[in-house]
């Protein structure tokens, strides 16, 4: 795990301002649950070393994150953490192999088709018009804002079943990772994630 970057992915440039999230590179993503609610779970002491214990929520948050590079086929994972109240994970973004655009635009329509509401029956002519709408205003397709809200959606749409209030923060939380001693220092730290749980920054 610790030789996945090997600097192929190094970015010299930190000007975010027009970074296109969407390029090859590593991703450090943190999301949030509604209000830091400890909706996944809960860290408990086994035999003196912590333990995260996860309930249903939590088990769908760690499963769907699994499953993100069977939609998103550019995508490799990194060390990922379900911890109570977030999600820590490396996404690896390498659109080399992909020759074919078309594959993004099957991911665009199935992400539109993710975002439109479940809560009631819509015939074909308004699902079309939501989508439209959508495309307006969603993300470019194979960006990590795309995969994080197709994320979100599907962990949601499954949660809501279980607790009517499950909610996420409404925005996460990205850094670019830079070389390869970022990238071996972010993979550590999400590793002992779960063991310094209470030194953590989103801690509650």
């Amino acid at each position: 795990m610790t030789n996945k970057f090997k600097n192929k992915y190094r970015i010299s440039s930190t000007r975010l301002k027009n970074w296109d999230y969407g390029n090859n590179g590593a991703y450090f993503i943190t999301i949030c649950t509604g209000n830091r609610e400890h909706f996944f779970g809960k860290i408990v002491c086994v035999y003196g070393e912590n333990e995260m214990q996860f309930n249903e929520n939590g088990e769908l948050a760690n499963k769907f994150w699994e499953e993100i590079p069977k939609h998103f086929p550019f995508v490799e994972l990194g060390n990922y953490q379900v911890i109570p109240n977030h999600v820590h994970g490396i996404l690896i973004i390498d659109k080399s192999n992909i020759v074919d655009d078309s594959v993004l635009e099957t991911l665009r329509v199935e992400t539109l088709h993710c975002n439109v509401s479940t809560n009631n029956t819509n015939n074909t002519n308004n699902t079309n018009n939501t989508n439209k709408k959508m495309s307006k205003i969603s993300p470019k397709p194979g960006t990590i804002s795309t995969i994080i809200r197709s994320y979100k959606s599907v962990v949601s749409k499954h949660a809501h079943y279980i607790y009517a209030d499950f909610g996420w923060q409404e925005r996460f939380f990205d850094n670019i990772i830079w070389d390869s001693k970022s990238f071996n220092r972010i993979q550590n730290y999400i590793e002992k994630n779960v063991v310094n749980w209470k030194e953590d920054k989103f801690y509650s």
